[in-house]
Order: structure tokens, then sequence, then C-alpha cells
């Protein structure tokens, strides 16, 4: 016999399974979790600029000079980025440039 996940939205192992979906009665979330794994895995591939896949702890180059929000400066095209992460998000690389955090969006790198 298989369990029954609690539910992702609220922690509720009040769960029940109704064909392929999963229904929690207390908070009236539904959910399919074979496609929730398939959505998962979809947005884990991160490509660069050149469309090759970005890991975590890959270094990267800009590939564009890219200015500053809120700050006077600009990160220049050719800066090397080393040991990069990957967080959830619009901006999902974090790195460290000179000792300061910044988050980048992929298609400005590109794999080193």
């Amino acid at each position: 016999m298989s369990t029954i996940p609690a539910c992702p939205q609220c922690a509720s192992e009040n769960t029940y399974q109704d064909g392929d979906l999963y229904i929690c009665p207390d908070c009236a979330h539904e959910w399919n979790p074979s496609a929730q794994q398939e959505e998962v895995e979809a947005e884990a591939v991160i490509k660069d600029a050149n469309g090759n896949p970005l890991n975590a702890g890959d270094s990267a180059t800009l590939v564009k000079d890219l200015k500053l929000k809120g700050g006077s400066g600009t990160l220049k095209a050719g800066t090397k980025v080393k040991n990069i992460r990957l967080v959830p998000g619009d901006h999902p690389i974090d790195c460290k440039i000179d000792g300061v955090s910044y988050l980048l969006k992929p298609e400005f790198l590109k794999k080193a």
C-alpha cells in the first residue's frame, strides 16, 4: 500500500487521492505529484548565453556590461565569476564579484 503525501501548501496529513490528483480537505489544495516533479525538473536546467547548462560551483564570464541598479557603477564584460550558486527566482545566479554579492540572469553569462 502506498503512502499519501502531506499537503505541500499547508503540510496537513489529511490528504486523500482522487484519480491522479491528491486533495487536501483542510486548505482545498489539489495537486498532481507527477506533474509537479516534471515542473521541478524543467525549472532545474539553467542555460547560459550560448545554451550551455550552468551548475552550482561553475565559473562563468560576463558577456555584456551591466549597470548596477541603486549604485553608480558597472560590471564590465569579461569579468570572471567563480563558484556560482543557483537560487530560485527570476535572477537565478547568485555570485560574488570582488567580495560583493550579486544576483544575475543567466543570459548575461557564458560558461568558462
